[in-house]
């Protein structure tokens, strides 16, 4: 009993060293290739290295984050082929362990690293991509134009070379926005006056706003009653719908009040809720990329030609990719349930992994 358990923490252990090995490798290469984006950005910035070094490394976890499904992957491959080139593995064969209890141990350390990643990690790259929009938006040209969605509703900030405009909106419903309150602001920023209107619809920049009312700075009705007023905005209802683009800055903590603030704002919940179950799913994600590692190294034999094995590899991690992000995109714009969308690409991929460990079992 104890010499299995030695044997199943050595696995452990061999198997988390190989994988820390490929993050880095992984960290290396993100980081090389993410600083020479950087660069390029702020090349007519004078700011030197460290900003663009600074950038990279807040973006960089993230994109690990991404890719450690292939991560895992690549080192299930790593592994296994390590394994069977020392011999290793016929040794455990003669002290009683089979294939299946090989893949095991790893598999159990994926479900683990998974967990641990959504839990602790998610959160961690969340604030960090924050990070990086925050310092990256302070040298966009168009940074003079925002927009959020908070608490109090839907705010927007435009600009022009006359006035400065803050607006305000307490939802949205199909394509107006609704209780609406703009703001105008000289280039001084000193107040001029304040605009009401019942909805504006945002189907364009023109926006058509309905039951205006106008005031002054000093809080006096200059015009009311006007059933109809244009307002030229630089959003409409696409860029509008857009502002939770990124994903990436949200935690995985924070994904059920996303979601009720978004109903609560008129806004799809879609993306998000594509989002929390892909994170519910990420652990078994992990756990059917290590089997199909499992599945073409340890049920196939190539004898000493490594060849084969990174070119099963490569075309693997492009079919999963398109497979993963085709089901998503689907269940996004609604072809499919989320559930059945994020789930779905992930049971294919368990269930040929498992059939395939079964085979190799048989070995």
């Amino acid at each position: 009993m104890n010499r299995f358990f030695l044997i199943n923490k050595y696995l452990a252990y061999q198997f988390s060293k190989v994988v820390m090995n490929m993050i880095l490798i992984f960290f290396s290469l993100g980081f090389v290739m993410n600083l020479f984006e950087e660069i390029n950005f702020f090349k007519d910035i004078d700011i030197g290295i460290y900003i663009p070094i600074l950038m990279s490394l807040y973006i960089v976890p993230s994109l690990l984050y991404e890719m450690f499904p292939f991560i895992i992957l690549l080192s299930g491959m790593w592994f296994f082929l390590k394994l069977k080139k020392s011999d290793e593995i016929t040794a455990m064969k003669i002290s009683g362990l089979s294939n299946f209890t090989i893949i095991s141990i790893p598999s159990l350390v994926c479900i683990v690293m998974g967990i641990f990643f959504i839990t602790s990690i998610n959160p961690i790259t969340s604030i960090l991509v924050k990070k990086y929009e925050t310092v990256k938006g302070n040298y966009e040209r168009d940074q003079d134009y925002l927009a959020a969605i908070t608490k109090n509703g839907i705010w927007i900030r435009e600009k022009n070379d006359l006035i400065n405009n803050i607006i305000r909106s307490s939802n949205l419903q199909n394509a107006k926005l609704m209780n609406v309150s703009i703001y105008e602001f000289d280039q001084n920023y000193d107040f001029i006056r304040r605009v009401e209107a019942k909805s504006a619809d945002i189907s364009t920049l023109n926006w058509l706003l309905e039951d205006v009312v106008t005031m002054g700075r000093d809080g006096k009705i200059i015009s009311k009653n006007i059933s109809s007023a244009q307002y030229v905005s630089t959003y409409n209802l696409d860029k509008i719908k857009s502002l939770y683009s990124n994903l990436d800055t949200i935690s995985f903590w924070n994904i059920n009040n996303e979601i009720e603030l978004l109903k609560k704002r008129g806004y799809s919940t879609k993306q998000m809720e594509t989002k929390l179950h892909s994170s519910f799913a990420f652990p078994f994600f992990l756990l059917a990329m290590l089997l199909l590692s499992g599945v073409f190294t340890l049920g196939l034999n190539f004898k000493e030609n490594s060849y084969p094995y990174i070119f099963i590899t490569i075309s693997i991690c492009v079919l999963v990719y398109f497979f993963n992000d085709f089901s998503a995109a689907l269940g996004k714009t609604e072809r499919l349930d989320v559930e059945v969308a994020v789930w779905m690409p992930i049971i294919i991929i368990f269930l040929f992994g498992s059939a395939g460990v079964i085979y190799a079992n048989q070995k």
